[in-house]
């Protein structure tokens, strides 16, 4: 990590070693504190004089420099100030002027070097936009606290010292560092006036303060950087750079061929409305994927102040700023909205999109990538920085996530190779600011450096979304008014916060609704699979009428389905590999295994496009990452929102179920046998357990219940149980072996095919369904047997998370009918637990009749319902009893039970039934659990018995760990009490653990 400015150094740097660093290596802290005699050089005052002459010189003395040596040089000009505040402080003080002579004489004999070294070498704190300037302040003053509180040790004993009182003696302890840290603001603010950078460094010039209005287009930004005033300019060579850069504020903020005639896509100054952020500082540690960790951090609204502070502090060409955010959430817009905003006398901005660099390049080959990219020529690294004439490269390395996602290739390391390069290129004066973008979930897969910031843009709020509608709206008011469209509804966008957050997703809403106000059929009641369909739909069909027109209404329908099912099987290829992406040729092989194969005809010398390129090519709501390796463009997709392919897969399923239904029926008509083909619905389900992705099960619900007649869901769902019953039968060949996402042994893919059709079967059904249904027999045992035997299967062949799914989506409950052991299944309603339903309590033995608790219920997600789902789903008989064994210590001393490697129950039963005292279960009983609990009480009721029977050491001991958790001390005083004079005890371990106890009492000591 950077280290931190210290006096010394700032003075250095700011060209003061002649005269003032004379002053500081030479003279003592006597000296340098004015402590000194009559006749001493009073360097203190000289340090001040001198410093304050190195501030007023510092703008003639910056004029000429780069962005980065004068941004280097405030950072110098901060710490002096913070020094200079103290040192002119202590000379208003008094109290060091009424040292006597023998005072003085005394102080030249002590050692003063770290008092000297605390004051010269000390790291200073420096204001930055991650930091609130309140916690700077607090930094200073600990700095200042540390520096008066040395000062105070080297004094007190002096005659002086014993001769003030408290409030003289305050006058150094605590008026001081208050004193000094006034002093240092006042400082600062002349700083601010001299130099307005400085004043996007901290909040204290109102920057970071929320702000009523949502800016737009990085506006603040150019405002407060505008200001700074420079002569010098790049050279002719890079004007093309610099034009591109500024024209593409007048771009649409999103390129589009095929807009219809008259329609607007708001340009990049207006259409780009700044995001909220958060901010992860630089730190050891970082879960930068974990939402927990974010959701801790300050939400702030200042991205212009933001980005305005970092770039004018040494911290943004020491290592990269990372830009993280969702597909859709504008991370490469905000690099072209910085590229055009950032004044070119002070920074020169390069974009290198990753997509199109090769994946093994260096950085710096990728850079002069960028370079060749925006010139249409080749210039080296080192030409360019001499051709920017002092402005400070800001290079924007976009789409981290696109190296990662679509090659493959490992890249763990590739931020720490940017930050060396960065640290390389300062040492060789060529220094430079690298802000790297990539999307959250992927952000994991490589180191980021300590000392990097972490900068995550977060969804569109209410006011965000607001802002944005508004001005669709007005670019479009033409528009709408030709085709007598009203504007886009803000509340119909609101309905749907999901799609709304993201302004990619916004965007895609606004064009849906351009097609006859689509958006007003968004009603509270209208469920959101219909919204998704509704969406997709609409846009397929907008898509087949550009490359086929004059089709029917029939053949356009059939068009539009036959998009909508190559999106699914697209889904499907995110969802079987366990990825929110899919590469291209994976993708490639799915469609050509499970669909048949229709080759994209290529036009003129263009090739023809590859079957997935022409499936997802055109979708606005699918992102495509690109990347280079040996010259290949490697590809991969990716939904713009998660639930895309939620709904998609769901779709697919529920389509393919109706079909069966609608098969089932028509045989059921004729009274002929029926027996659906169901190898394609193997072929997807055979991979993955739908219950996985919670969104997925309710879309399919919706889907069954809402669009199959009752009627065909009896005739599916009993269809469905007899797929169950045989789902581990052997499987004769198909069409779709070829379907291959991954590579899955034989037991895991039955395992998640007939998890999926138990799910479905579930879904299908308006009640219960029965264990003897399920399984096709009318022997209730049968079927008990068979579901233990299948249920062990899941639990052995499904990922955990899958198999935490199953039983929390689907609820099994075992009950006594006519003398025989029966069992149900149905979705799971979030209803109550009854412990009669469980294992145990359902075998036709009159013996457990009388069992107490037999009546006792629980609800809520907790560990004990965690246990009851797992024992009622396996139907197993050893853990039932395990955990019935369990129930008093359940219902009488906590009313949770915990599975975790720490046993407090087994704690507590060693407490409670061991013939002798055992030690290490008490010392984990008092340590682990909070005083006043049952659990608590139970223990130090038995240690009062068993103290009797343990060495006084033994009791002293667990006494003293009861004493530092807050125990009872009335109990513990009590236990003390046993340890009469005849026994062998050690008095000083007494005495402390006795204080200790004591300190509990508000009645004092024992």
């Amino acid at each position: 990590m950077r280290p931190l400015l210290s006096y010394r150094d700032a003075v250095v740097l700011l060209g003061g070693g002649s005269a003032l660093t004379e002053v500081l290596d030479k003279a003592s802290s006597l000296a340098l504190f004015g402590l000194g005699g009559i006749d001493l050089f009073d360097a203190r005052a000289e340090a001040v004089r001198l410093g304050d002459g190195l501030i007023r010189r510092l703008r003639d003395q910056v004029k000429g420099l780069s962005r980065y040596d004068t941004t280097q040089r405030l950072a110098a000009a901060h710490a002096v100030i913070v020094i200079s505040a103290y040192l002119e402080v202590l000379g208003e003080v008094g109290v060091l002027g009424e040292l006597t002579r023998e005072d003085q004489e005394r102080l030249v004999g002590l050692d003063t070097h770290y008092l000297t070294e605390s004051l010269l070498s000390l790291p200073l704190p420096l204001p930055a936009p991650q930091h609130p300037h309140e916690t700077v302040r607090e930094m200073l003053a600990d700095r200042y606290a540390g520096l008066t509180g040395s000062l105070v040790a080297l004094l007190s004993g002096l005659a002086c010292w014993d001769g003030w009182d408290e409030t003289e003696r305050a006058r150094l302890a605590r008026e001081v560092p208050a004193r000094a840290l006034r002093r240092y603001e006042e400082l600062f603010r002349r700083l601010v006036a001299d130099f307005p950078e400085v004043a996007c460094w901290s909040e204290l010039v109102g920057h970071q303060a929320t702000r009523a209005e949502v800016r737009k287009g990085l506006a603040g930004l150019q405002e407060q950087l505008s200001v700074l005033v420079s002569a010098r300019g790049p050279s002719d060579r890079l004007a093309a750079l610099i034009q591109a850069n500024r024209s593409a504020l007048a771009a649409p903020i999103v390129a589009s061929s095929d807009l219809p005639r008259g329609m607007a896509i708001p340009s990049l100054a207006q259409g780009y409305v700044d995001p909220a952020f958060r901010v992860f500082p630089a730190q050891q540690g970082r879960h930068v994927t974990s939402g927990k960790w974010w959701e801790a951090l300050p939400l702030r609204d200042d991205l212009a102040a933001f980005l305005s502070g970092h770039l004018t502090l040494p911290q943004s060409t020491d290592s990269p700023l990372l830009v993280l955010g969702q597909p859709g959430a504008g991370k490469s817009v905000l690099t072209r909205v910085l590229a055009a905003r950032l004044p070119a006398a002070e920074f020169l901005p390069l974009r290198v999109e990753l997509r199109g660099v090769r994946a093994d390049a260096d950085v710096l080959q990728q850079i002069e990538h960028g370079i060749k990219d925006a010139l249409d020529e080749k210039m080296s690294w080192p030409d360019l920085v001499h051709a920017a004439q002092g402005a400070l490269p800001v290079v924007m390395l976009d789409g981290f996530d696109e190296l990662l996602q679509s090659t493959g290739v490992n890249q763990t390391d590739y931020l720490d190779k940017v930050a060396q390069f960065q640290r390389r290129q300062a040492e060789r004066g060529r220094a430079l600011a690298v802000i790297v973008t990539s999307r959250t979930a992927v952000a994991d897969r490589a180191r980021i450096p300590d000392e990097s910031l972490v900068l995550r843009l977060e969804p569109f709020d209410e006011d965000r979304v607001r802002q944005w509608v508004a001005i669709w709206n007005h670019d479009n008011r033409r528009y709408f008014q030709e085709r007598g469209l009203e504007p886009l509804s803000v509340d119909n966008v609101l309905a749907v916060p999901n799609l709304a957050e993201q302004p990619l997703l916004l965007l895609m809403l606004a064009l849906y609704d351009a097609d006859g106000n689509a958006m007003r059929l968004v009603r509270e009641e209208f469920h959101e699979a219909d919204l998704y369909e509704r969406l997709l739909r609409g846009f397929a069909i907008r898509e087949v009428r550009k490359s086929g027109g004059g089709l029917s209404d029939a053949d356009l329908a059939r068009a539009a389905e036959d998009e909508l099912l190559r999106l699914s099987v697209t889904a499907f290829a995110m969802f079987n590999r366990g990825l929110q992406w899919v590469r291209k040729d994976d993708l490639e092989s799915d469609l050509r295994a499970l669909l048949p194969l229709t080759d994209q005809p290529s036009h003129g010398l263009r090739r023809a496009l590859t079957h997935a390129e022409g499936v997802i090519g055109r979708f606005y709501f699918v992102h495509t990452t690109q990347a280079l390796r040996e010259e290949e463009r490697l590809k991969t997709y990716e939904f713009l929102h998660a639930t895309f392919g939620e709904y998609l897969v769901a779709r697919l399923v529920a389509r393919e179920l109706a079909d069966m239904a609608d098969e089932l029926a028509f045989a059921a008509s004729r009274h002929r046998p029926a027996k659906p083909d169901e190898a394609f619905l193997h072929a997807c389900l055979s991979f993955a357990a739908l219950v996985a992705r919670g969104p997925i099960v309710t879309f399919l619900e919706h889907g069954i219940r809402n669009r199959m007649p009752p009627d065909r869901r009896a005739l599916l769902r009993r269809h469905l149980c007899e797929l169950f019953a045989g789902s581990l039968m052997p499987r004769p060949g198909s069409r779709y072996d070829g379907y291959q996402p991954v590579a899955a042994e034989t037991p895991v893919r039955a395992a998640a095919y007939s998890a999926n059709l138990l799910l479905l079967a579930v879904l299908a059904s308006d009640e219960p369904v029965l264990g003897t249904d399920l399984f096709g027999t009318d022997q209730p045992e049968t079927a008990n047997e068979r579901w233990r035997r299948i249920s062990r299967l899941w639990h052995s062949q499904l990922t955990r998370a899958e198999w935490s799914a199953l039983i929390n989506t689907v609820r099994v409950r075992h009950f006594l009918r006519d003398g025989s052991r029966r069992m149900q299944v149905w979705l799971d309603g979030g209803e109550y637990f009854a412990l009669k339903d469980l294992v145990f309590f359902t075998w036709p033995d009159e013996r457990v009749r009388d069992l107490p608790y037999e009546d006792l219920y629980f609800t809520g997600d907790g560990p004990t319902v965690t246990w009851m789902r797992e024992i009622a789903f396996r139907d197993d008989t050893a853990l039932g009893h395990l955990f019935v064994d369990l129930l008093p210590y359940l219902v009488d001393v906590e009313d949770t039970l915990h599975a975790h490697p720490e046993a407090p129950v087994a704690d507590l039963l060693a407490i409670m039934l061991s013939s002798e005292p055992n030690l290490p279960a008490y010392r984990n009983a008092f340590r682990r659990w909070v005083a006043g609990s049952r659990y608590a009480a139970l223990a130090l009721r038995q240690l009062e018995v068993d103290c009797r029977k343990m060495s006084a050491d033994d009791v002293l001991e667990i006494v003293h760990i009861a004493a530092e958790h807050w125990y009872d001390p009335d109990a513990l005083v009590r236990i003390l009490g046993t340890l009469e004079p005849g026994r062998d005890v050690d008095r000083e371990a007494y005495r402390q653990t006795a204080e200790l106890v004591a300190d509990l009492r508000p009645q004092g000591p024992l």
